[in-house]
């Protein structure tokens, strides 16, 4: 089985991930874009988006990313090791897109760059390192 395929149907299935909304846009080896949509849920005051909602969309993105390459008989087991966040603008009554990059793949651990921009907008949200490790038993 193929990394892009486990994983669109993770996200498609997560509960935590269908309250946030979060959908895959695109999925391509090493590349990942997912959209967290404007909503109530996950506004902090006003229409700013709330720093936890994009954090998760930044976990999730580089997560998909380093799982998308991949190919296994049994699925591995993965988790994020590290985690980086700057947060460089609000993100404002819009939806948010995150574009996550694997920058380099070692034998378990994947460094990856994700980069938070409003869907309809080129000025950057947040942007972040993400160290995620997959471990093929």
């Amino acid at each position: 089985m193929r990394g892009a395929e486990l994983i669109a149907e993770f996200l498609r299935h997560s509960p935590f991930i269908g309250h946030l909304g979060i959908e895959l846009r695109e999925i391509e080896d090493d590349r990942v874009v997912l959209a967290l949509p404007f909503r109530d849920e996950v506004v902090t005051i006003g229409d700013v988006v709330h720093g936890g909602a994009i954090t998760t969309l930044i976990d999730t993105a580089a997560m998909a990313a380093a799982w998308s390459a991949i190919e296994f008989e049994q699925p591995p087991r993965g988790t994020t090791v590290g985690l980086s966040v700057d947060f460089l603008a609000a993100g404002r009554g819009a939806d948010l897109l995150a574009e996550a990059a694997v920058l380099r793949r070692g034998s378990s651990l994947s460094f990856c760059e994700v980069k938070v921009r409003p869907a309809d907008g080129d000025e950057l949200v947040a942007s972040g390192l993400v160290t995620y490790k997959l471990d093929q038993r």
